[in-house]
């Protein structure tokens, strides 16, 4: 079947819901009502299955009335009545009901589909301590003496340990367990999820007390993120009995330790929660992950006692269905301001212990660092007066030096010139135009001549003999040299190799991509670290066009000298290198997530931060850029990452280390990425 660009099921994400439905205590067929229309709403939005409660069909507070015929008869009718129903509907649906089974009780869920049941998993943990006395109506799974149980005229597979493979959704597989089961050290889920389970399923009941709501959290985020699965949960809501506990309805979709969507709590009527999981992620990443494969291999006795039971759904997967689930336009970047201020300062952190544990390892005392007027350098610059803080040395040992060109504006020039008074380095200028006219002589470049050949070789002379500069006075000076270059330049080959920006003796930038950076420089502007007046300059920095400033005649804001309008724009290559280097994900994917985050403004997560400049992207324009990244990524600028200095780590979003996150040949082509990009459509 071809797939629709435009449709979540075609980049590897599943929809899924999770019903709170109101009950009655002991009237399944009222509740089965609820049910099939928590159902229907979730199959109009395009899911693919919906859990409910635990007992649900019968209500959890039922206690000794479970041992009534009437109660368990009226549970199978009600269970026929969603049976019928969920022949029209193209959704799986999981229901808990009390089963009498070879004489002995259990707690259960029923996956139904299409008509027809598909399983019945019972419950393994029955709690029997505080207000729960669950071993006085039930059994655990763990006595079942049968795998199959005959049910509403068919023999449908029995017991704890099944999966269910969705065939005609690739890699959605699910588990399903019961309340308890997921509150005890090893969660049932666990093995599951070694078994290929990406999706694990909770039917709770579990009523509410203080404090509760806040540790269903962690353990269901948890268990998401251990398992490298994503996980729904359940609870009971209004209905059930208030004799002695009271219920809230908490219902809870995460994903690897991220919550996707939450319920109200205490809400009076029905009601539903969906998100769409990134199943192609979750596999992703137990691929990348190998110790998951260890596990596997190490529990294979638990992992061989599953059995898969395989259903198909007819999915809307031809029309247009986009997500429902939040994309960040700068994966980098927290969109929350608390969030954002701690990452920043964790970040800062890290960049300063970095450098000043190099330095005491090294025994140097000073750095030397070119200081250009714009962001990376600015930020470089305010991470070696910290750590000239914490190590107990005066700033004067940072030896900070500006190195006009032949297209050095003049506001760059104030800029670094002012920074490095405003920090307290100790600031030099060298004029670097002689000493690049000479170059140009020697190897007798047609400027050198009086003529206006403004080509890569001029540029690189100018960016080549700034570095040379700064190795021999670090050497004279006794010194190392702090490299500027960030994240997102290394991935896109945006510096001059060897004798260039490239080289340095430690680059404290190297694995923070720039729409970081950005924010790095305002961190410290609104922390009033350098000041009132150096608050404001770091301010005017960050309004500054990017630019190599290498071309005379040009102004920065020359398409010529627009960094950006080369190598496409930082906000965009860095959502584009976040997904290929964290999750590997295809052009089209990333396209898709790409055109979800920029393509309206209502969708997206914007930093909340009026200052940042706020664009929209069409499709057109996601995939011209995405291929510039792609061709320079994969085949352009892997020699350069090749032999990069050493730097830190600073984040789960990767580095490009050789010695770290990648590693890669620097011959490869790009063209199975550019293949994919040609899939694309240009146009919404």
């Amino acid at each position: 079947m071809k797939r629709n660009f435009f449709n979540l099921y075609s980049h590897g994400f599943v929809r899924v819901a999770v019903g709170v439905p109101r009950c009655k205590v002991a009237d399944p067929l009222f509740n089965a009502q609820q049910t099939i229309a928590l159902a229907k709403q979730a199959a109009a939005e395009g899911a693919a299955m919906i859990a409910f409660p635990e007992l649900g069909l019968s209500a959890y507070t039922c206690d000794d009335l479970f041992h009534q015929r009437a109660l368990l008869d009226g549970c199978i009718e009600a269970l026929n009545q969603i049976v019928q129903a969920s022949a029209a509907l193209p959704i799986a649906m999981i229901v808990g009901m009390p089963l009498r089974v070879e004489h002995l009780l259990f707690n259960c869920a029923v996956v139904v589909a299409r008509g027809r049941l598909h399983g019945v998993v019972p419950k393994t943990y029955l709690p029997n301590y505080g207000e729960f006395y669950e071993a006085r109506q039930f059994v655990s799974g763990d006595c079942a003496s049968v795998h199959q149980v005959a049910l509403l005229g068919q023999e449908v597979a029995f017991g704890a340990a099944l999966l269910f493979d969705v065939k005609n959704v690739p890699l959605f597989r699910f588990d399903v367990e019961i309340c308890e089961d997921v509150w005890v050290p090893i969660p049932p889920s666990s093995f599951a999820a070694l078994a290929g389970a990406t999706v694990l399923v909770n039917l709770s009941a579990s009523n509410i007390v203080v404090g509760k709501s806040d540790y269903r959290h962690q353990l269901v985020s948890q268990q998401s993120a251990r398992c490298l699965a994503a996980y729904l949960y359940s609870s009971a809501g209004r209905g059930e009995s208030t004799t002695d506990l009271a219920w809230d309805g908490q219902a809870l979709i995460c994903e690897n330790g991220d919550l996707l969507a939450e319920s109200a709590r205490f809400a009076d009527e029905s009601h539903l929660i969906y998100a769409d999981i990134d199943l192609e992620r979750l596999s992703l990443q137990r691929m990348h992950q190998t110790t998951f494969g260890h596990s596997v291999r190490r529990h294979a006795d638990e992992v061989a006692r599953f059995r898969v039971v395989s259903l198909e759904l007819e999915l809307p997967a031809r029309e247009r269905l986009p997500l429902a689930r939040k994309v960040e336009r700068f994966p980098y970047v927290p969109s929350n301001p608390q969030h954002r201020d701690a990452r920043c300062e964790e970040v800062y952190n890290i960049q300063v212990q970095a450098l000043l544990q190099r330095l005491s390892a090294s025994g140097v005392r000073k750095v030397v660092i070119g200081v250009s007027g714009g962001l990376d350098s600015t930020h470089a610059l305010l991470v070696c007066a910290k750590a000239m803080d914490r190590l107990g040395l005066p700033r004067t040992n940072i030896l900070a030096y500006t190195m006009p060109g032949f297209a050095t504006s003049e506001r760059t020039l104030l800029q670094a010139r002012q920074l490095m008074q405003a920090v307290g380095c100790t600031s030099s200028e060298i004029d670097i135009r002689p000493s690049c006219l000479q170059m140009l002589k020697d190897i007798g470049h047609p400027y050198a001549q009086g003529e206006d050949v403004f080509d890569i070789t001029f540029e690189n002379v100018q960016a080549g003999e700034r570095t040379n500069h700064l190795f021999r006075l670090a050497n004279h000076r006794h010194a190392i040299v702090i490299g500027t270059g960030d994240l997102s330049e290394l991935a896109l080959g945006w510096c001059t190799y060897g004798v260039g920006d490239h080289m340095s003796h430690y680059n404290v930038n190297a694995s923070v991509p720039k729409t970081l950076i950005s924010h790095l420089v305002r961190w410290v502007a609104e922390k009033g670290e350098i000041g009132a007046h150096g608050a404001d300059l770091l301010l005017r920095v960050l309004d500054t066009e990017i630019s190599p400033e290498l071309i005379p005649g040009k102004s920065a804001g020359a398409p010529e000298q627009r960094t950006e309008s080369v190598i496409g724009p930082y906000e965009l290559q860095d959502f584009n290198l976040y997904h290929v280097l964290r999750f590997g994900f295809t052009p089209a994917k990333i396209a898709f997530l790409a055109l979800h985050a920029w393509g309206d403004r209502e969708r997206g997560a914007w930093p909340e931060n009026e200052n940042v400049v706020r664009h929209e992207y069409r499709l057109a324009e996601i995939k011209k850029n995405l291929g510039i990244f792609l061709d320079r990524f994969f085949r352009q600028s892997q020699f350069k990452r090749s032999c990069i200095p050493n730097g830190p780590k600073v984040g789960s979003g990767g580095s490009l280390s050789p010695r770290g996150d990648w590693r890669a040949p620097s011959d490869s082509e790009s063209t199975v990425w550019m293949a994919d990009l040609a899939n694309i459509p240009d146009a919404e």
